[in-house]
């Protein structure tokens, strides 16, 4: 479904777009006013003015035209294909006028035919837009329920182009071969007669309904913008009806510049809301490429911290299968120390499913629940579990484990990969390390305001002191072949369960991760 506010032919009117359409009606209304008293003063004539004029509406309402039918093109309104209908007719209609404009580009007009063609082709011209205008209001108020057209929207534009030039052609045509017989509008070259404001009454009366309607019953953006662009049109042929006597004169400089107003104002609107569009449209890619970009990152962390996870246990199930299968290929099988591996393998494997789990619990949005744990009884399964890497690296461990240390509240699971995570990076940190000096310390210790805290220290060469902040970060790392999602996965363990993590180090002398818990036994609280 088309969202509204991304169409100025479905987009509500805001506040702000009232208020900056009553701007400019009432400015074009102070301009019309304040040309009244002056309408049958009498100026010089400039040839050029009306083809310089027309030129400018011709672009404006082809371009207003062109862009009308792209809109349809997507909306798919009947009501839309008429107004770009008539934008286009008045877009050709001007030519037709202009050509037989004498003194625009010959001395009698191109056509070469009486003064009579000029004000008939003008009157047509404004008639009919005036016309689809009302069409449009009318189609928008009463027929809204059956507006959206059901054939190709395409194939119906190009219809309504072509209907469109054959009506202007045939329009000019019967003007310019029938000029003899039309009825007069003008007395001479200069000078109108009276059923001049007769004639251009009808199309006054037609651009009026057509601009109460719209007024009135605007339901868009678009027809905030039509029913002003009919306000000028409306006063324009006030103007004709009303004030103007001669061509020339006051009134008939100021119909021209209603003219290119009326022509102007609906594409500008257009214009203006095509930027805003754009504007909005740039914010969104950027903001879908940001969410893709965090959604591509979530999976890639998920999936490199589950691999960091389970290489360890993994390597570890591998190497006691090989040696059950070592002993039971033996003269006499070591039955007794196959079960006793077999048990490992299989507390292994339930470590590694649990591990998997509290991975997967990590990426998801749902509360995860509670268990009461106790972080030495951890510490001693991650001390278990890297025994055989602890003992080929010749790595001394040294505990200080606190025997009063309470129960906490939160994930076993969760909380033994990030100590297990910070026991192997330190076993990594201290591989170039000489054999008599590879110390592991791991502590535990209740503190007075309600936490307890974990050390975990090594004897490496330690981290500088600008990255003890950053190594925290996702795929930030020291290491050649680090992931840098470890300690980034670390720290949204420790984060989710209320607490903190730190990075301690002196160039040389080993680095200290420390970890602060909350003592919050409410196992029955979701993290």
């Amino acid at each position: 479904m088309l969202d509204r506010s991304f169409s100025i032919v479905t987009k509500p009117t805001t506040r702000m777009d009232v208020r900056l359409a009553l701007l400019v009606g009432v400015t074009i209304f102070v301009g019309f006013g304040l040309s009244l008293p002056f309408s049958a003063h009498q100026l010089r004539r400039i040839d050029s003015f009306v083809p310089t004029v027309q030129a400018i509406i011709f672009v404006t309402d082809l371009a207003t035209a062109v862009l009308l039918f792209g809109q349809f093109a997507i909306v798919g309104s009947r009501a839309l294909l008429v107004l770009a209908s008539g934008y286009l007719y008045s877009a050709l209609m001007v030519i037709s006028h202009t050509l037989s404009f004498p003194g625009g580009f010959a001395p009698n007009g191109v056509f070469g035919v009486g003064i009579q063609a000029t004000p008939w082709l003008y009157t047509f011209w404004h008639f009919g837009f005036s016309a689809a205008v009302l069409a449009y209001a009318w189609m928008k108020s009463w027929v809204a329920d059956r507006d959206t057209i059901r054939t190709s929207t395409v194939r119906a534009a190009w219809l309504s182009i072509a209907t469109v030039v054959v009506v202007v052609c045939a329009l000019t045509w019967a003007v310019v071969d029938n000029e003899p017989y039309l009825p007069p509008l003008l007395r001479d070259p200069i000078n109108f007669t009276p059923a001049t404001n007769y004639i251009t009454g009808v199309t006054l009366a037609t651009s009026l309904v057509a601009f109460v309607l719209l007024a009135v019953r605007r339901a868009s953006v678009l027809d905030l913008w039509v029913s002003l662009a009919t306000f000028a049109t409306v006063l324009e042929q006030a103007i004709g009806s009303l004030f103007i006597v001669s061509r020339y004169s006051v009134a008939f400089y100021a119909g021209r510049v209603l003219s290119v107003v009326a022509s102007t104002i609906v594409l500008i609107a257009l214009l203006s809301e095509a930027v805003i569009l754009y504007g909005r449209l740039a914010r969104y890619v950027a903001y879908l490429q940001r969410e893709r970009a965090s959604k591509l990152l979530n999976v890639q962390a998920a999936v490199s911290a589950l691999t960091h996870q389970m290489r360890q246990p993994l390597t570890g199930i591998g190497t006691k299968a090989s040696a059950a299968r070592r002993f039971l290929s033996q003269t006499q099988p070591d039955i007794d120390r196959v079960q006793r591996i077999q048990d490992d393998i299989v507390s292994a494997t339930s470590q590694t499913n649990e591990a998997i789990e509290s991975i997967r619990a990590l990426f998801r949005d749902d509360d995860q629940p509670q268990s009461p744990v106790n972080m030495n009884e951890v510490i001693a399964e991650c001390l278990k579990t890297l025994q055989q890497e602890l003992d080929e690296q010749m790595i001394a461990v040294r505990t200080y484990l606190d025997a009063s240390l309470p129960l906490i509240a939160g994930n076993r699971g969760q909380l033994r990969e990030v100590v297990l995570n910070l026991m192997q990076n330190a076993i990594e940190a201290m591989e170039g390390s000489g054999n008599g000096g590879r110390n592991l310390r791991l502590e535990t210790r209740r503190q007075d305001h309600g936490e307890l805290t974990i050390l975990v220290q090594d004897t490496g060469p330690g981290i500088e002191q600008q990255n003890t902040t950053r190594i925290f970060d996702a795929f930030v790392t020291t290491k050649d072949k680090g992931t840098g999602l470890g300690l980034a996965v670390s720290r949204m363990i420790v984060e989710l369960h209320g607490g903190r993590i730190f990075a301690h180090s002196d160039p040389g002398s080993g680095a200290r991760f420390q970890i602060a818990l909350p003592i919050n036994m409410t196992s029955e609280t979701a993290i």
